[in-house]
């Protein structure tokens, strides 16, 4: 049946909703605004990873230019009986633990003392969120200075508290260095879960807090019944952004340890830095193809821990 028009007021033909949206087939307005910014984050994302995909599965030449010679499954066999890159998982697992959980404390305790201040919480704000802003190569340097057993502070006060032998390393023990640079990286990006907290303190409503100081409710019964419950959200969400970057930590312990001593902060990143920089024996063939493979785990470990926060939200009904 011949869809029929019906007839506006001056007498033009006002299409019916089934003509309106065969006219409206096609990109619409917003996607065809967005289609030049897409192709570019295609061109920077897509293409690379796609590239890294390849490498995984070949030899790569470097002399003469790139070429790549498919080996098959070579490069994911010899990285996945490696020994070494076991072991930088371990360790990085051992970092990740351990700065991911004094970021979440120290953070969460540090927007708890600054949403208590009454007076100077500005001022106090920005003193908490100065390391921050520090590049982490700063940080790494700043951290071997203070920790230098001859010169350092830190080193002076521990060896003063017996924490410490006179003149022993922290950063050159093996029982204290993965410690050191996980309290660097801690230093540095606590602030930042103090800050994702803080704006979360603000939903807590006053009215529930003053009921329950009514009630009788101490100070900890109220933050563990009350605040930590209504903050949980924001929680998870300083946890993710926390746990997505530690996978990838490199510059603080490249400055400060260099993975040493006897590899206890081998991080898989300098495991993956190492397999970029060597060559075979023939100097052509790179181990880049190895290297890409190391890259595609990290990749890969990072989607499973953001799937895994996701999925904790989603069955909180804290996503909707």
């Amino acid at each position: 049946m011949p869809e029929k028009l019906v007839v506006g007021t001056l007498g033009s033909r006002v299409p019916t909703t089934g003509q309106a949206r065969r006219k409206r087939r096609g990109p619409s307005f917003e996607l065809r605004m967005m289609l030049p910014a897409l192709l570019v984050l295609a061109l920077i994302t897509v293409v690379p990873f796609l590239m890294l995909i390849a490498m995984s599965f070949a030899k790569v030449r470097l002399l003469g230019g790139v070429s790549l010679s498919v080996n098959g499954l070579e490069n994911w066999a010899n990285v996945l009986t490696d020994a070494a890159t076991w072991h930088s998982w371990g360790v990085t697992l051992e970092f990740f633990v351990l700065a991911v959980g004094m970021e979440m404390i120290v953070g969460t305790v540090l927007a708890l003392i600054l949403n208590s201040l009454r007076r100077g919480q500005s001022v106090a704000f920005s003193l908490v969120l100065l390391p921050m802003f520090l590049a982490p190569i700063t940080v790494g340097l700043l951290g071997n200075f203070l920790l230098d057993p001859t010169i350092g502070l830190y080193a002076w006060v521990m060896q003063s508290l017996h924490l410490v032998g006179p003149g022993q390393s922290v950063l050159g023990s093996q029982s204290t260095a993965m410690l050191a640079v996980a309290t660097l990286d801690m230093w540095e990006w606590a602030p930042l879960v103090a800050l994702i907290v803080l704006a979360g303190l603000t939903s807590v409503s006053p009215s529930v807090l003053e009921a329950a100081s009514v009630d009788g409710a101490g100070y900890l019964r109220t933050l563990f019944s009350i605040v930590i419950p209504t903050i949980l959200p924001v929680l998870l969400v300083a946890l993710l952004v926390r746990s997505m970057d530690a996978v990838r930590y490199y510059d603080i312990v490249h400055i400060t340890t260099g993975g040493g001593p006897a590899n206890s902060t081998w991080v898989i990143s300098l495991q993956l830095n190492e397999k970029i920089q060597a060559t075979s024996i023939d100097g052509v063939t790179t181990l880049i193809g190895q290297s890409a493979v190391i890259g595609i785990t990290m990749l890969a470990f990072t989607v499973i821990i953001a799937n895994l926060f996701v999925r904790v939200l989603d069955r909180r009904g804290l996503t909707r």
